[in-house]
């Protein structure tokens, strides 16, 4: 799990194109949007496509979509439940 955050937060780091923050400036439980990263509704999308191309999962419920994107270890854990469940 700890290798699929730090992986999570290099390919967050690139995919959003920060460019004041370190991979390592991310915290594993730091809320992503509002106070804590402060990502916003464009950048959830492009967390969604994150998700589809490089772990070919989808996230199809928006409800679900709050949890999942919450921070950088809901990700992993997402991605863990549902890389398992299709293995």
């Amino acid at each position: 799990m700890e290798n699929l955050i730090a992986d999570l937060k290099g390919q967050i780091a690139v995919q959003l194109k920060l460019k004041n923050i370190k991979p390592e400036d991310i915290g594993d439980d730091e809320p992503l949007f509002g106070a804590g990263l402060g990502l916003d509704s464009l950048d959830v999308l492009e967390l969604i496509v994150l998700l589809k191309q490089k772990y070919k999962l989808r996230v199809s419920n928006p409800e679900d979509g709050l949890k999942v994107f919450k921070s950088v270890r809901s990700m992993a854990e997402f991605i863990t439940a549902n890389t398992a469940q299709t293995a």
